[in-house]
């Protein structure tokens, strides 16, 4: 799931870079050779479409950095973390759902994909089979007891 996501975020910085020093300096080139920078449009676009793609590219070298931190931090073997399929039953509703806690640019709702900073990735974290946890929603209060766990290390070996 890291290596995933060092991939999704280098190409996400590859495309931006070459936007940064190919495309946009050739439209910013075009723009200037059209006269009047005071009521030129192109140029005030490509100006702030470079600073927009110079912030987004601080922000994913950043996440980046945060990622490979993460690589080097242990997921927990016994319990709750990154990567993990937890299995949860609703104490009051007997609803059951299975949920896979990801980090936020691998979410996917449709696949059944929870962030860690989401307050039921929060909830769950470092939880173990059997513990009960109590989720307060902005609307409600809802009790969960996790069910089954399957962690990253054993969706790797299984």
């Amino acid at each position: 799931m890291i290596n995933e996501m060092r991939e999704k975020l280098g190409r996400e910085i590859e495309a931006l870079t070459h936007e940064l020093t190919v495309t946009l300096p050739q439209a910013i080139a075009t723009a200037v050779a059209l006269g009047d920078l005071r009521e030129n449009s192109e140029y005030k676009a490509a100006l702030e479409r470079q600073q927009l793609v110079q912030a987004r590219l601080g922000q994913l070298h950043e996440r980046l950095a945060q990622v490979s931190q993460l690589a080097n931090t242990e997921a927990p073997r016994d319990r709750v973390g990154l990567g993990s399929k937890v299995t949860v039953v609703d104490i009051v509703t007997e609803e059951v759902e299975t949920y896979q806690l990801v980090l936020a640019e691998m979410m996917d709702i449709d696949a059944g994909h929870i962030s860690l900073a989401s307050p039921l990735g929060r909830a769950l974290t470092d939880r173990k089979v059997g513990e009960e946890v109590v989720l307060k929603l902005p609307t409600m209060v809802r009790k969960i007891r996790i069910t089954q766990l399957v962690t990253v290390h054993q969706a790797e070996q299984g």
